[in-house]
């Protein structure tokens, strides 16, 4: 890949590459416009039912509201790494893993982001089916297959172009469909049943709240940790580290603390809107007829700019993993999976709460895992602000570490110890019965488990003496 300045409305030039310093052009107030926009999408009303549904009262959903949206702090952490290192979040990563020993988290990061950009595709298929419906009196089929490759397209197209460009189309969606979001909450509080909600029941907090909040930390900063450096790495290296965090962690809890209030109060007047099969529906049939049509092009434009940030990383992520292609060819490998999985959720199972809990979850856990051992690696490394390339990057005379093994075995463990504690629709471990059934604690698990042996295997396992990888042939991109 060519190293350059991305400018608005052109295509990306730059891959895994360390940005150079003279390219860093990057401002911390575009984190807070990229994280802004990225969580404006109509999936925050729903994590706000999904709370209600664990069977809490007001106040401990206000609370898991609070918290959950504060995970977005895990990302501003991570952020400042891509300000020290200049590249991608999971090429750092191969400080802390090894060249080769990285691409197994790189794995479960790659598919999480799959998996999202798959849910966004759903999710803004569900509102711009709905939409056409109202002009378009066809099969649901046909709708659901035309609304699908229109929300690819939209998503492909500003996936393929650079960073600039993101931050300008995050901003304005920021302004735009910031503001037509809050038309849609000052049509939805009014018709909230206030006297229900105030006067729910105390729900169970270990088999309640807990769950409750485990998944939406999953599902929104922890999410988002794998990509943190990935739009941080364009900032100049004088840039003070509260400012990223603070920049981030209010970008992209700020919208989410608003939806998910907004979906709690939706819940009380559309109590199935957590296990609808279209929630997008579902919401639309409270709303005055002449609010129908923005509201729709609000969740379906919301969902395109969040699609494009896990679109953009996600091909970052394959190019880390040494596949030999272009970075647009990433693109559209992406976009076929995507297609895959819409097809099969819209058309065939026609079921979206389920599988996304259990999605949430089972990736949640290798999420926490990885950041657990990265965070810890930077708390044991504070004083050290540099990622050579010759440590990220290999090439005939470059001295490499294939794998660290603190770093792998931690990883490992991390995953194991999660999964044994995890409830899932799909999937429960064995530990899961109890107190520890529906507890939610295998988010906690993972990311603790994982960060304190790789505090006490760093010490004693030191890495392997660099080798020089005198036949590979791979490039960074």
């Amino acid at each position: 890949m060519i190293e350059g300045i991305n400018r608005p409305w052109q295509v990306e030039t730059n891959g895994i590459n360390k940005i150079p310093d003279s390219s860093r052009n990057g401002h911390v107030r575009d984190l807070f416009w990229i994280w802004f926009a990225a969580n404006i999408g109509i999936l925050g009303v729903i994590y706000g039912a999904v709370i209600l549904s664990f069977g809490l009262n007001f106040l401990q959903s206000l609370l898991v509201v609070v918290l959950g949206a504060a995970s977005f702090v895990l990302v501003g952490a991570l952020s400042i790494a891509g300000r020290d290192g200049g590249a991608p979040m999971m090429t750092l990563s191969r400080k802390v893993f090894g060249l080769y020993g990285n691409i197994f988290p790189n794995i479960v990061s790659w598919l999480s982001l799959l998996g999202w950009e798959t849910i966004t595709v759903i999710t803004g298929t569900f509102a711009l089916s709905t939409l056409l419906g109202i002009f378009w009196h066809v099969s649901y089929v046909a709708l659901s297959l035309t609304a699908m490759v229109l929300m690819l397209v939209c998503i492909v197209a500003a996936g393929l172009l650079g960073q600039a460009t993101l931050v300008v189309i995050q901003t304005w969606a920021s302004y735009v469909f910031g503001l037509l979001t809050l038309l849609v909450i000052a049509l939805i509080i009014p018709q909230t049943h206030w006297h229900a909600l105030f006067f729910l029941p105390e729900g169970p907090w270990l088999t309640g709240f807990l769950p409750a909040l485990s998944i939406i930390i999953a599902g929104t900063g922890l999410s988002w940790v794998n990509a943190a450096a990935d739009y941080s790495r364009y900032l100049s290296k004088r840039e003070k580290s509260k400012a990223i965090v603070w920049a981030t962690t209010l970008g992209g809890s700020l919208p989410l603390i608003i939806l998910m209030v907004t979906g709690i109060l939706l819940a009380t007047r559309v109590p199935h809107l957590a296990t609808a099969n279209n929630p997008i529906a579902a919401i639309r049939g409270i709303l005055p007829q002449w609010a129908v049509i923005p509201y729709l092009i609000t969740a379906a434009a919301g969902l395109v700019v969040e699609g494009d940030l896990s679109l953009y990383s996600s091909g970052l992520n394959l190019l880390n993993m040494f596949v030999p292609v272009k970075r647009y060819k990433t693109v559209l490998i992406d976009a076929l999976i995507m297609t895959a999985g819409t097809m099969y959720v819209v058309l065939i199972a026609q079921n979206f709460l389920e599988p996304f809990e259990s999605f949430v979850t089972l990736f949640g856990i290798g999420l926490s895992s990885w950041a657990g051992v990265f965070l810890a690696d930077q708390l044991t490394d504070a004083k050290v602000r540099d990622y050579p390339v010759e440590v990220l990057f290999p090439g005939k005379k470059t001295p490499i570490r294939k794998v660290m093994w603190p770093a792998l075995i931690a990883w490992a463990i991390g995953i194991m110890v999660g999964i044994l504690f995890t409830t899932s629709p799909f999937f429960s471990g064995p530990l899961a019965h109890g107190i520890f059934a529906n507890s939610g604690f295998e988010l906690i698990f993972a990311f603790l488990v994982s960060a304190l042996l790789f505090f006490i295997l760093k010490p004693i396992m030191p890495p392997p003496k660099a080798k020089r990888e005198s036949e590979s042939r791979v490039r960074p991109s």
